[in-house]
């Protein structure tokens, strides 16, 4: 870590232990509300972002999930995206886009089709586009791919695609600290709690600094449960890696190429005008050090080329362009967000566990947190479903479609 910068107050009424695109958020949210008069602290042990999972993602946003929730919140980042100059009050801001080429499911069995038919249904009713197509519909539209195993898939391809969730992120930071928000290069190590052990009083430092505080906001990532532990809690959350490519074709496709999800678990995407992403889950896929960005190649040998091979043939001669390894802050319990406060030390609030879906989460997420340290209460989305209480009755957010 860089040499510790030492913030400018020994009291702040919030301290964002995490400075990646959630704890940016939720600065930001907070430093632009009206309502919210108080001081914010953001303490970043990354001052690159380097590794953080913020850096390392493929920036994709969809709308088909099962649960109406996390439908709602990816319908507000795509507006929120789309109005972005207009929402943050900046003209520097450039007019982002989601490049909208789809999410397109594939399923080869039967109980994956009905799911993708039960989901379809809660999309369309929640005004996603949502299409369950045959086979031969899908190769009407892209008739690139091989068919022959597959029953049925899902797109939609409105506001499902790429966003460039770095330039929000930058946004966020920037605009962040200029409406007050003071960000350090250090790293939050212990925390004190009162002696009813109700509330946090402080934080201390890496530089060995004291910090007073009104509240604490987890949004740590994969290092979640170490900040968690601080105050006593358990998180079921651990870095998992996941490995990404950007690959060429020989023969190129003659059409943008949708997120596709095979059966297989290897997912792949257009990524510029002559280049694709392939990304995979490994199939032993154990918790990992955090300072764990090592690829495994044999995992593109063995699996991930032979699976875009196979769903589509013209992609049977490719070359990598470029590879990374990066984490998602996996929530073994169910895949799903953790937010809102602790249920005993009732201002340490989770923002933790998104399993990757943080970065089409982030701009509903910090509106949430900084809504309940403004109101003490969610305003726009109830996140309540996703509060800590189920972690600890070990009780799950059924959401059936995880990638």
């Amino acid at each position: 870590m860089s040499a510790c910068q030492t913030p400018r107050q020994t009291a702040y009424d919030v301290v964002i232990v995490g400075g990646a695109i959630m704890g940016s958020s939720t600065a930001w949210f907070l430093t632009q509300n009206p309502d919210f008069n108080g001081s914010v602290l953001v303490v970043e042990k990354d001052p690159c972002y380097e590794f953080t999972s913020t850096a390392r993602t493929n920036s994709c946003i969809r709308q088909q999930f099962s649960a109406e929730l996390n439908v709602r919140i990816s319908q507000f980042t795509a507006d929120f995206v789309h109005n972005l100059q207009e929402v943050m009050g900046d003209d520097r801001i450039p007019d982002l886009k989601i490049q909208s080429y789809g999410y397109l499911y594939l399923s080869d069995n039967d109980a994956f089709s009905a799911t993708l038919r039960a989901n379809q249904k809660i999309q369309r009713a929640l005004g996603a586009g949502t299409e369950v197509l045959s086979p031969q519909e899908i190769l009407s539209r892209y008739p690139f791919y091989n068919m022959d195993d597959i029953q049925c898939g899902s797109i939609n391809t409105v506001n499902e695609g790429y966003w460039d969730g770095g330039t929000v992120f930058d946004w966020f930071r920037r605009l962040a600290q200029k409406q007050g928000a003071d960000y350090v290069t250090n790293e939050v190590v212990a925390m004190t709690l009162n002696a009813a052990g109700t509330r946090v009083q402080s934080v201390t430092l890496a530089s060995g600094g004291v910090i007073t505080c009104g509240a604490v906001v987890n949004a740590s990532g994969p290092r979640a449960v170490e900040t968690a532990r601080m105050i006593g809690a358990d998180l079921p959350i651990e870095p998992r890696k996941r490995f990404s490519w950007i690959f060429t074709a020989e023969q190129p496709l003659n059409m943008e190429l949708p997120l596709t999800i095979d059966p297989t678990g290897v997912h792949m995407r257009q990524d510029g005008p002559q280049t694709y992403l392939a990304g995979a889950t490994p199939d032993h896929d154990p918790a990992v050090d955090y300072d764990d960005f090592t690829m495994d190649h044999d995992i593109w040998l063995d699996k991930v080329w032979p699976a875009i091979a196979t769903r589509i043939p013209q992609f049977e001669s490719i070359r990598v362009v470029t590879e990374w390894a990066g984490h998602y802050a996996y929530n073994r319990l169910d895949q799903n967000a953790v937010i809102g406060p602790h249920d005993r030390v009732e201002n340490f609030i989770f923002q933790n566990g998104f399993s990757g879906h943080g970065l089409q989460q982030s701009p509903a997420m910090g509106r949430a947190v900084a809504e309940w340290l403004t109101y003490g209460e969610y305003r726009a989305l109830d996140m309540t479903p996703f509060g800590f209480e189920r972690i600890a009755k070990g009780k799950c957010f059924l959401e059936q479609a995880i990638i």
